[in-house]
């Protein structure tokens, strides 16, 4: 799959989420799911998609970005 990498690649939900993970509000279940302030995400792929494009971790536990995902963070 074709990865994401400028700002302009990702939607405006995938960059709050993005904000909302460096803030570190998010975390992520044993089964991949994505969790914003406890509650899960509306958009139930957005975790999976934003591990796939390698700007956060998928691992479960607190969520956290990449290097890139940082780099994408600071540039917005």
């Amino acid at each position: 799959s074709e990865t994401m990498t400028t700002t302009t690649d990702l939607s405006y939900r995938d960059r709050a989420v993005l904000r909302a993970v460096a803030a570190g509000r998010c975390t992520v279940s044993t089964i991949g799911v994505l969790a914003v302030d406890g509650l899960g995400c509306c958009d139930q792929f957005v975790g999976r998609r934003l591990a796939a494009a390698g700007l956060i971790a998928a691992d479960p536990g607190p969520a956290h970005l990449t290097d890139t995902g940082r780099a994408l963070v600071e540039a917005a």
